[in-house]
Formats: C-alpha cells, sequence, structure tokens
C-alpha cells in the first residue's frame, strides 16, 4: 500500500468523522437534511464531472456501469436516512462508533456462513472485540442500560447503518476496480440519484421541509462539500491498488475522532469506559482486517 493510498486514507477519516459531526447537529431534519446536502453536493461537484464525463475518463458505459450506479445510489440513499435516523435517538459518540465498527464485523460473518470462508483465530478474535466493544459504549460499563427505555435504540439503529455501510462498500469497490468507474463521478451519481428521489415528497409539502432546515444550512453545505470529499478520498486509494482489506479498516480509525468531537465539540458524556469501548472496538476492526 503506498503512501499516497495511506495519506489519502487518514484524511478521509477526519474528514468523514467531521461531516459525521455536522449531521448529527442537525438531526431534527431527518430526509430534508438528506436532500438539502444531496443537492450541495450535486453542484459543487457537476463541473469536476462533466469534465471527466467530457474528456472520456470517467467510465466505459455499459449496462453493468449503470447497474452499479444505481445500485450505489439506492444503497447510499438508505445509508442516508438510517444515518440521520440514528443521530436523532442517539449520540454521535454511541451511533458512530457501532456505526463504522459493524460494517467489517457484518462482513466477515457474512464471508463465513454465506461464502463458506474459514473462520480464522483473528476473525474470531477481532469480531468478539468488535461486540464487547460496542457493549461498553452503549453502556457504559452498566449492563442495566440496555434495560432502560431507549437504552438499545442506538446500538440497533448504528448496527443497521453499519450493515448498509458494508453493502455500500463492496458494491462500490467493485465499481471502481472491477468496472473502472471513476471515483466521482460513482459519487455524484449517488447523490444525483438520491436528490431526485426525495425531491416528490418535498415538492409535496416544501413549507414544512423548508421550517425542518432553519438553523440547518450551513451544516448541509459543510456535509455536502464534506462527504463526497470523504468518500472520493478512500475510492481513489482503493484505484491506486489499496486492498480493499487494508483500507475499510484503516477507515475505522475516524471512530475516535469522531468520539472525542462528541466529547468535546457536542459536550456528549463520554466517559471512560466509552473511550475504552472504542479503543477495543477499533482494535477488533484492525484484527478483522488482518485476515
Amino acid at each position: 500500500m503506498s503512501i499516497a493510498a495511506i495519506l489519502l486514507v487518514v484524511a478521509a477519516a477526519v474528514i468523514h468523522a467531521t461531516w459525521n459531526m455536522l449531521a448529527k447537529r442537525a438531526a431534527a431534519a431527518g430526509a430534508t437534511f438528506v436532500l438539502a446536502y444531496t443537492a450541495v453536493s450535486a453542484i459543487a461537484y457537476a463541473p469536476w464531472v462533466i469534465w471527466l464525463l467530457l474528456s472520456g475518463k470517467a467510465l466505459a458505459w455499459g449496462w453493468p456501469q449503470l447497474s452499479f450506479l444505481l445500485a450505489s445510489g439506492l444503497i447510499h440513499l438508505a445509508y442516508s436516512l438510517c444515518l440521520q435516523k440514528a443521530y436523532f435517538v442517539a449520540d454521535l459518540s454511541v451511533v458512530y462508533p457501532v456505526a463504522r465498527g459493524t460494517g467489517p464485523a457484518l462482513s466477515t460473518i457474512g464471508a463465513i456462513v454465506l461464502l463458506g470462508e474459514p473462520a480464522s483465530f483473528a476473525g474470531m478474535a477481532g469480531l468478539v472485540l468488535v461486540v464487547a466493544g460496542i457493549g461498553l459504549i452503549a453502556t457504559q460499563g452498566e449492563l442495566a442500560a440496555f434495560r432502560r427505555p431507549g437504552g438499545q435504540r442506538g446500538v440497533a439503529w448504528g448496527t443497521a447503518t453499519g450493515g448498509l455501510i458494508a453493502l455500500y462498500t463492496v458494491t462500490d469497490a467493485y465499481a471502481v476496480k472491477i468496472l473502472n468507474i471513476a471515483p466521482v463521478v460513482l459519487d455524484w451519481f449517488s447523490n444525483v440519484l438520491r436528490f431526485f428521489l426525495l425531491l416528490p415528497f418535498f415538492l409535496a409539502n416544501p413549507r414544512d421541509w423548508l421550517r425542518l432546515m432553519r438553523g440547518h444550512w450551513p451544516a448541509a453545505i459543510g456535509v455536502g462539500l464534506l462527504s463526497p470529499l470523504s468518500y472520493i478520498f478512500v475510492l481513489s486509494a482503493l484505484d491506486l491498488g489499496a486492498p480493499l482489506s487494508i483500507v475499510a479498516p484503516m477507515r475505522e480509525m475516524s471512530m475516535m475522532v469522531g468520539a472525542l468531537m462528541g466529547m468535546f465539540l457536542l459536550r456528549e458524556s463520554v466517559t471512560v469506559w466509552r473511550l475504552a469501548g472504542c479503543g477495543i472496538l477499533l482494535a477488533g476492526v484492525m484484527l478483522l482486517g488482518s485476515q
């Protein structure tokens, strides 16, 4: 893995945690916020995409490419809506580590159960650490937290988000590495598709949607600019030849960044237990990636 690819993944991790903090601040806006930031992304990155399309460097058009562009857009739409719901019901320092940690764990379980891959010691140890880390993050060392009303919601929605992360990571990696779709083109088409799928709901009741966005436009602009940039960096690292099995776990260093942002910027209750859970979860993800 080249130095350039490593730097791209590290930068992507920091940017990713930053835009998730902005999304958390606008959690109450829900789907309205997703529509707003996808519009920003589509407009901001359009010149780059148009230049690639006109120069013929974007992709070789065909049914496989079009199918993966459509699949990527639908999966990312489900992910975006699920993430906003998760941030609405729970803290950033709970949802973010759980979502980022369950993706690699679910991928490993799927490979063992569905593909018949052998269960390695590193893989099993990694799964145990991921589960233990999630437990510490969610309960802060107090198991009774799961019995309280809403105690499981952050973990449930974070896990659902993690499953969608695993799905779009594999789909988009295939689109970039095998079908040779330019990363920025893949992400841009995904944003455009999300925008037009949500637009009819906005047009049906524009006043309520605009009311929900009051005070959240700066965050929407930030997410609209940073979210594609973070993901383009990851896809570009893959395009440089970096293996997905290393890139996916490396991205998860953003978990600690997200937890610290929740603690210092959002003033969430981030105890030693929750930070320890992040560290254990991160160690588990690294073990999963070492297989």
